[in-house]
This record gives C-alpha cells, sequence and structure tokens, in this order.
C-alpha cells in the first residue's frame, strides 16, 4: 500500500477511461498508460478488465450507426480484452481528454506528441484510449461498464475522503481506497 498525500481543494470530477484492445495486448504499454494515469494525479476508483461482444459494442456505439467508421469500430471495441477505470481528480474530464490526445492519431503526433495517442496510437481507430466527452456521457458510459457503481453513494461518502487525502493506492488492486479505521 503507498499512502496519498495528494489533497484537493475542490470537488472532485469523476470520469470513465478505457484502454482498448490495441493497447491491452500489448502489457508493456498497457503499464505506461496505467502509470501515466497514477503519474498525473488520477484518482483509481475503480477498475476491470472485460471482454466485449459484438452486441456489447454495437449498444455503447449506437449513437455513431451508420457513419462511415461504425462497423470497423464496433468489430474492433470486440475484439479482445479491454481495461476499463473511473478515474477521479479535478477537471478529470479535460484532463483525462488533454493526456489522451487528439482522436486523430496522425494530429495527436503532430500537435501532442507526449501524449497517450501521439506515443502509442495505430490507427484513428486503434488509438490506445476512450474517454467521456462530457459530465452526461461520464455519467452514462460509468453506468454502462460499472452497473453497480453508485454515483451518488461515492459522491457522499467516499469524494470527501478522497478530496481530503485520506486514501492508500492498493498496488495490488490497483485503485485507491480509504485508509483503515476511517
Amino acid at each position: 500500500m503507498v499512502f496519498s498525500t495528494f489533497r484537493c481543494a475542490k470537488a472532485l470530477q469523476i470520469t470513465l477511461a478505457v484502454v482498448k484492445p490495441d493497447a491491452v495486448a500489448n502489457p508493456v504499454i498497457l503499464e505506461a498508460v496505467h502509470q501515466k494515469i497514477l503519474e498525473n494525479q488520477f484518482f483509481i476508483v475503480r477498475n476491470k478488465d472485460l471482454i466485449w461482444r459484438r452486441e456489447d459494442s454495437e449498444r455503447f456505439y449506437a449513437e455513431h450507426a451508420g457513419r462511415f467508421f461504425y462497423q470497423r469500430l464496433v468489430e474492433f471495441m470486440s475484439s479482445g480484452p479491454m481495461r476499463a477505470y473511473i478515474l477521479a481528480r479535478e477537471n478529470a474530464i479535460g484532463h483525462w481528454r488533454e493526456l489522451m490526445g487528439p482522436t486523430k492519431v496522425f494530429r495527436a503526433r503532430y500537435t501532442a506528441p507526449e501524449s497517450i495517442r501521439g506515443v502509442y496510437g495505430l490507427t484513428d481507430t486503434r488509438n490506445t484510449t476512450h474517454g467521456s466527452d462530457s459530465a452526461e456521457s461520464a455519467t452514462r458510459e460509468i453506468s454502462y461498464f460499472f452497473p453497480d457503481f453508485n454515483m451518488k453513494q461515492w459522491i457522499e461518502k467516499e469524494e470527501p475522503l478522497f478530496r481530503a487525502g485520506d486514501i492508500v493506492y492498493d498496488e495490488q488492486k490497483q485503485v485507491h481506497t480509504a485508509k483503515e479505521g476511517l
């Protein structure tokens, strides 16, 4: 266990972060993305490894049905294991999106070469990561990946502990949790 000394003055925001099958297939890239999350002072509230069926991918990306990239995206996202995270920090959505870099890998390599997609992205579909684009999307997407996660309960009971720094990082489970006895 590693104790956290990071404190936040403002309320924490949560977001969904997904490491896509192209990155999970390479343990070095998966670990590098995980370390980037920690280095950028995100709290890892929850994480899980999962594999989608084609139907799961179609449901999640239904808003893109009919677009030119839809079939390619659906097939890719159901092609292998993924890792999903619930991340927390001040302005989590904006910080995660900045850390990921532009969706288009070519653009990421030139405008944000140190971003996750700039370093590890292969194509616009195989671009390493996904992140929610708004608070509403984060709520919807988190409930899709983590149906048992209770946002209201987390905000009421856990968020104040995270904000106060009363947490530890469990290296084995790779999540932050409240210190024992709190």
